[in-house]
């Protein structure tokens, strides 16, 4: 039977915050002098400001993000641990760029090397995890472009496990953002290894290379990248109260305009705009009524946190409404979708999710089921 979609109710669980106040103008966002960039919402993935962010560019170091996230998804499935210890193999030793100076034939642990790749940019570290976790480099590159499939990188393709120059291997600043917004959200324990601003190895103290970290506080994270041909790329993180945002540059010109940029970036998304969570995974929205099942009333909900980033001081103009079918009928499954929840902003629609059942609904006895086929007919 064909479902009708009807607007059954309008949310006005939507708080006045300041009536008085008049909202900020949202001015263009800034020119960003990069060959591509973007500016995103952690928690609502809305984008704030972008150019070329779907062009496919050579990725330089920003590649150890996604080798650090293969790796902690192998320590997470307990197929490695931080203190196993990793022998430095000679292609480790010898890998060209920037180095953590492990040796040859040397032990040296996971923590220590994802600390030495996280902090320092290690190559030799990045290809000694790489072997260690699948045998050799080469097939470590395909179980990132296994989890970069998986994450819908869909112009990501990785060579190698550095992001020294190779032909095949490339991102676009989107799908950096997705790598590095999984990291954050599936290891923050490990994440925080991204703020630290030094690390010494061997009796070598070498510094972290994303400048944000000395001149902004929120920043907290996460990686820089460069080679002559991919020019100074640099993914930000920061954090203001409950709004995180995640800043991609490029393409820049050099160390201080990589810093310059993204700071603009940052600086403009939090100026301008904030985040709402507004309903939580699993919070009971609304209940309807289900025929015919073993019970009479169904709860409906969201399967994860709903947050929007809106332009500042227009949350009071938010407007929730929820479309639901008009007759449920038994049984229905937990996780059921049976409609959708729409926030508009000023009438238009800034987010639409599912509404799902919160729970199992049998069908109900044969009384119960002539009963409601009676109800029905009168309906």
């Amino acid at each position: 039977m064909p479902r009708i979609p009807t607007l059954i109710a309008l949310l006005l669980a939507l708080m006045v915050f300041n009536h008085a106040q008049a909202a900020v103008p949202i001015p263009a966002p800034p020119t960003i002098a990069a060959g591509g960039h973007l500016l995103i919402d952690f928690n609502s993935g809305r984008i704030l400001a972008e150019k070329n962010a779907g062009e496919r560019l050579e990725p330089a170091s920003l590649t150890k993000i996604m080798t650090a996230y293969a790796v902690l998804r192998e320590l997470k499935e307990g197929n490695i641990s931080l203190d196993e210890q990793v022998l430095v193999s000679k292609k480790a030793w010898r890998t060209p760029g920037s180095r953590m100076f492990i040796e040859v034939n040397k032990k040296v642990s996971v923590e220590k090397l994802l600390k030495g790749m996280v902090i320092q940019s290690g190559n030799d570290a990045s290809v000694a995890l790489a072997e260690h976790v699948a045998g050799s480099e080469k097939t470590f590159a395909n179980l990132m472009n296994e989890h970069a499939r998986r994450l819908e990188m869909d112009n990501t393709h990785f060579v190698n496990s550095t992001g020294l120059p190779a032909e095949e291997h490339y991102t676009t600043a989107q799908d950096i953002a997705k790598v590095t917004a999984a990291t954050i959200r599936e290891f923050p324990e490990y994440y925080k290894w991204y703020a630290e601003k030094e690390y010494t190895f061997n009796k070598i103290k070498q510094h972290n290379r994303n400048k944000l970290l000395w001149r902004d506080n929120a920043v907290d994270g996460v990686k820089t990248g460069h080679t002559d041909a991919a020019g100074y790329c640099l993914v930000a993180s920061a954090q203001h109260d409950s709004m995180r945002l995640i800043s991609v540059v490029m393409g820049t010109k050099s160390e201080d305009a990589r810093a310059k940029e993204s700071q603009a970036l940052l600086n403009y998304g939090f100026r301008f705009f904030e985040t709402h969570r507004l309903y939580s995974a699993g919070e009971k929205l609304t209940q309807i009524r289900v025929w015919k099942g073993d019970k009479e009333r169904v709860g409906l909900g969201i399967t994860q946190d709903l947050y929007i980033t809106i332009p500042r001081r227009q949350y009071e103009k938010l407007k929730a409404g929820m479309s639901i079918s008009p007759k449920i009928m038994a049984p229905i499954q937990q996780g059921q979708s049976l409609g959708s929840v729409n926030i508009a902003l000023e009438g238009e629609t800034i987010a639409e999710v599912p509404l799902v059942a919160l729970n199992r609904v049998a069908e109900g006895s044969l009384w119960q089921q002539a009963k409601d086929t009676a109800l029905l007919w009168l309906e």
